[in-house]
């Protein structure tokens, strides 16, 4: 008789919410919003329901948001706009962990608007 215990998931909510709640850490340590989202959903992946959805979400999110600030510098020095465009990206990375934490805890899938789509 094979066992189907690998190809059973479990149901976290608790740990999607933490998981899209620890992208925060960037405010905290500058660099943890990254890592540790990056090593829940590479570890847990396979073994809770939905993590793999939402930590693909949360990573293009974060990559985005370090390429959305890499690019505001140089508009900063050319036409004042990269403060603009760096006080949007500070907001949205602070109100969309959150927005979607409270999603997860609901059973629902993630939403990072302007998320680019590197991991899929």
């Amino acid at each position: 008789m094979e066992s189907n215990y690998h190809t059973l998931k479990r149901t976290d909510n608790q740990l999607l919410v933490i998981t899209h709640l620890s992208q925060l850490l960037t405010y905290v340590t500058g660099f943890g919003g990254f890592i540790v989202p990056l090593v829940i959903w590479a570890t847990q992946k396979d073994r809770v329901d939905q993590m793999d959805t939402h930590g693909k979400a949360i990573l293009n999110f974060q990559i985005s948001i370090i390429i959305y600030s890499i690019l505001s510098i140089p508009l900063i020095l050319v036409f004042g706009l990269g403060f603009l465009i760096l006080i949007l990206v500070g907001i949205l990375a602070f109100v969309m962990p959150i927005i979607n934490a409270i999603k997860a805890s609901n059973g629902e899938l993630p939403s990072y608007p302007l998320s680019l789509n590197f991991v899929s």
